[in-house]
């Protein structure tokens, strides 16, 4: 009887073991990516140069002098995803080693970096059905000139459909990742023009390589409108983006329940917005038929509306929230009576630099009525905490973190764009008037008179400062990793290259800790409390060492 009794026990935790890998393995198996049966081939897409740009058929790629990738895109979902494909090989292979090594600084080990693709697989196994079959063709026409060297992770089909949703899973990350997109739009007598006027800073840091080749693509589609948008090599999908309505788009991650399945990436939806809305109210359905991956607001800008609107979406919910009076400003918190309240609302203000960077634009569009193009960009510029306080260069509470990938102004209804290059926002804005582009097929024009200069000030001294103290974080870093010993005169050289920053009194701190320097560590630790810190679990774990060490 015992023996039976064993056996049953030994069968029910083998039961109970195994039923959840079978349970992945059938999720495996049964994926479906939706890959698209391809009409096309890479001969058909042979290139050619005319001074500085390089063709594939009537599409082209230049590289403007101020540092910024120039995509000319048309036809047909595949061969618009051929043409760029063929257009850009180069960069979008660069731009996989980078994001690659990122993964393999986290994930080392080959035997984990398999497993890795496994679960992808199963938890993506159903993401073709929820992109759009004209996205799917442009994804297979451009993964038809990726690289094979990264086959153990997917076939490049699969690579570039599974990035759109990694994208996704930077942004569900977001209270533990150090980002956050900051965006505003205001108009009528908030303008300076009367018109609509809107910015973004777009910060979503892979690295300064992943951010270094920037790209517009200007597109057009064989369906829906003209559109220009900002990404990198291989984003077919839309972060910031205006259409030929006059209607824009940028994204702003919100706090929400990591997914536990696959659903339309944020950028694909945002995609779909760009080309096939006119208006906020199309903007708007088009949202609320399509379940997504994240939470995210949405900020839309309509010229045909003459203001903004904010799309707020959960996987669950899709809310329009319409800001009062002539302004609207978007962090990565909720603001609609119906989602304000949520508990992962709720705790992403409490704890995340989310509402301090809301409060902050908000004073800074005070201070700058009525607002131009260039003013906004001071705005998306500005490295300062609230009431101008020296915050620490870089601190996540400031608008300007110097992370963004990239910084955009739209003025919708001139149908004319400002785009930052190198580095960050600090360099200048190149203007681009697209409204012959939009309304006939003419190419877009750049208008010099209007570029807004570089922000010298910065460049010539906190520049500097700032690759100083970077450089001191990463040998503290491995200088903790390997064990080693930082050089005499180390500490006071790092610190003043940034004195107002948290994080630099961190993490030294966390250096002589782990050297048994405790009264060293003790007292960087305590002045790390003094200065503004954005994230609630960053002073916790300050207050929990300094506890740990009996303060």
């Amino acid at each position: 009887m015992k023996r039976k009794i064993l056996k049953i026990i030994v069968a029910a935790v083998l039961l109970l073991v195994c039923l959840p890998v079978f349970a992945v393995l059938a999720m495996y198996w049964a994926a479906d990516m939706g890959e698209p049966v391809l009409q096309v081939s890479q001969p058909q897409y042979a290139l050619h140069r005319d001074g500085a740009r390089v063709y594939c058929g009537e599409s082209f790629l230049e590289y403007d002098s101020c540092g910024l990738w120039e995509l000319y895109v048309e036809g047909s979902g595949q061969e618009r995803g051929a043409r760029q494909g063929a257009l850009t090989k180069e960069l979008m292979r660069y731009q996989e080693d980078v994001f690659v090594a990122q993964i393999r600084r986290w994930i080392p080990s080959d035997r984990y970096l398999g497993f890795l693709r496994f679960l992808i697989v199963a938890f993506n196994r159903d993401l073709g059905r929820h992109v759009p079959l004209e996205y799917r063709d442009e994804i297979a026409g451009m993964a038809l000139f990726c690289t094979h060297d990264y086959d153990a992770i997917g076939t490049p089909y699969e690579r570039q459909l599974n990035y759109h949703a990694a994208h996704d899973i930077g942004h569900a990350m977001q209270q533990y990742m150090l980002v956050g997109c900051s965006s505003f739009g205001v108009w009528g007598g908030e303008s300076a023009s009367g018109s609509l006027l809107v910015g973004r800073n777009f910060d979503f840091y892979m690295g300064e390589d992943f951010a270094r080749h920037k790209m517009v693509v200007f597109a057009v589609p064989d369906s829906g409108y003209r559109y220009a948008s900002i990404a990198w090599p291989g984003m077919l999908g839309v972060l910031s983006g205006m259409n030929a309505q006059g209607l824009t788009v940028t994204l702003n991650a919100a706090r929400g329940p990591m997914p536990l399945a696959s659903a339309t990436p944020i950028s694909i939806l945002a995609r779909e917005i760009l080309q096939y809305a006119a208006n906020i109210e199309e903007a708007y359905a088009i949202a609320a038929r399509r379940k997504t991956f994240v939470s995210e607001s949405i900020l839309i800008g309509s010229a045909r509306d003459h203001r903004c609107a904010i799309i707020e979406k959960t996987p669950e919910e899709t809310v329009l929230y319409e800001p009062a009076g002539e302004r609207a400003v978007c962090t990565n918190h909720y603001q609609s009576e119906a989602l304000a309240d949520s508990k992962d609302n709720r705790e992403n203000i409490a704890a995340s630099d989310s509402w301090y960077r809301y409060q902050r634009l908000e004073e800074l569009l005070e201070d700058s009525l009525p607002l131009d193009y260039g003013k906004a960009a001071g705005i998306l510029r500005n490295r300062y905490g609230l009431d101008g306080e020296d915050i620490g260069l870089g601190n996540e509470k400031a608008l300007n973190q110097f992370i963004a990938h990239h910084s955009v102004v739209f003025e919708p209804e001139s149908h004319r764009m400002w785009v930052s290059t190198h580095p960050w926002q600090s360099g200048s804005f190149s203007c681009y008037d697209l409204s012959a582009f939009f309304l006939r097929d003419s190419l877009p024009r750049k208008e010099a008179v209007l570029r807004i200069p570089a922000d010298s000030a910065f460049l010539e001294k906190d520049y500097f400062s700032l690759q100083e103290y970077r450089a001191g974080l990463k040998a503290i870093a491995e200088a903790r990793e390997r064990g080693g010993v930082l050089p005499q005169g180390f500490a006071e050289a790092f610190l003043s290259s940034n004195p107002r920053h948290y994080h630099a009194y961190q993490a030294l701190g966390d250096y002589y800790r782990d050297k048994g320097k405790k009264d060293s560590a003790r007292l960087l630790y305590e002045k790390s409390l003094e200065c503004e810190i954005p994230w609630l679990s960053d002073r916790e774990e300050i207050e929990k060492q300094l506890k740990r060490m009996g303060r």
